[in-house]
């Protein structure tokens, strides 16, 4: 029987065509809103999935808007009551559900202090929506399944379209409109990559590395990992891990690399030979690199030719998928893990 998990998983190159098609000349008036404000710099404020998709917006921001970005510690607004000084900044809150109190104070103190404030979100009626100056919203319809897999693929869209009508590139005509149809690729794969987890149900632990843009995958993979199969998953910046972290690794350590085409793709493909030829690491890697795959035990590949920019909401598909097979490997119904709910709120 097909999972909530998986026919949410698949649904999403729809769902991004739908954001595309649907919030474009919206994402464009935001945009020009900006723009006319001109902040010096921005604060994002997000919870759990949602924050790694504020990661993702980091790198955004600061290589096509040259905006310095910060994540937002919702506790010193709430818990504290000393928020920081945000009348220069562009106040960004990202949630699935809109409903967290504590996301929505950020923007609600955003607005008292002067800032431009902007809901990105699959609940246009939420509170968080109702509180921000701009909503962007995600078209992902309903995500029933507790583990969110649209709702954050569409966020990482959201965003890179911002940043994209931010800084007038025009890339969206050439690269944006290539998305769903990437992601199509892995989720027409989707059988073999939930088959390809049952291997791995000895996998108590292990580590998930990449770098830039795709450290928000690493984070996001993780998180499937530990909420769907209960794996202590523990992302790292591949940079990070050699200061000191490699030292876990030894003989049939489980890793999972991300290498995307850029920038990074030969120094993250000499990361995973590292990992693999001198430590004897149990390799997954998600890669369209040949050579970072024939490195692989389990090879996931990706599509060639995406931008690194927008690999992330490629990239991140064949993990959701690894960690729906590992869950239902390890007989554990994906739908319902244990101690979680669908929407959580913290104050």
């Amino acid at each position: 029987m097909t999972t909530q998990l998986e026919t949410e998983i698949l649904e999403q190159p729809d769902a991004l065509r739908r954001l595309l098609t649907n919030e474009r000349e919206k994402i464009a008036r935001v945009a020009q809103a900006i723009r006319d404000v001109a902040p010096k710099f921005v604060v994002i404020t997000a919870r759990g999935t949602s924050d790694n998709a504020a990661r993702y917006s980091q790198y955004l921001f600061s290589t096509f808007n040259g905006l310095q970005a910060a994540l937002a510690t919702p506790s010193t607004f709430t818990i504290y009551g000393k928020p920081p000084r945000l009348h220069d900044a562009l106040v960004i809150a990202i949630s699935q559900s809109g409903q967290s109190p504590d996301i929505v104070t950020v923007i609600e103190e955003g607005r008292r202090q002067g800032a431009l404030t902007l809901a990105v979100t699959n609940a246009p009626d939420s509170p968080l929506a109702r509180a921000a100056d701009y909503t962007i919203y995600l078209h992902a319809n309903p995500e029933l399944a507790v583990g969110a897999t649209k709702s954050y693929t569409t966020s990482l869209m959201a965003m890179a379209m911002l940043a994209d009508a931010l800084a007038q590139t025009d890339r969206l005509i050439d690269a944006l409109a290539l998305v769903p149809d990437w992601v199509s690729e892995i989720t027409n794969s989707a059988d073999s990559i939930i088959h390809a987890a049952e291997r791995y149900t000895y996998m108590q632990y292990g580590v998930v590395a990449s770098r830039g843009y795709n450290y928000a995958t690493a984070y996001e993979i993780a998180l499937k990992l530990k909420e769907l199969t209960y794996v202590m998953a523990e992302p790292y910046s591949s940079a990070d891990f050699l200061h000191g972290p490699i030292a876990l690794v030894e003989q049939g350590f489980p890793v999972i690399a991300v290498v995307p085409e850029g920038a990074l793709e030969a120094e993250l493909t000499a990361f995973a030979q590292k990992l693999s030829v001198e430590r004897g690491a149990d390799l997954i890697v998600i890669s369209a690199n040949q050579d970072a795959l024939r490195l692989a035990q389990t090879p996931l590949p990706l599509p060639v030719g995406i931008p690194e920019w927008l690999s992330p909401i490629v990239a991140v598909v064949p993990g959701q998928l690894f960690a729906l097979g590992l869950a239902l490997a390890k007989r554990i119904d994906p739908d319902r893990p244990r101690g979680l709910l669908k929407v959580t709120l913290t104050a």
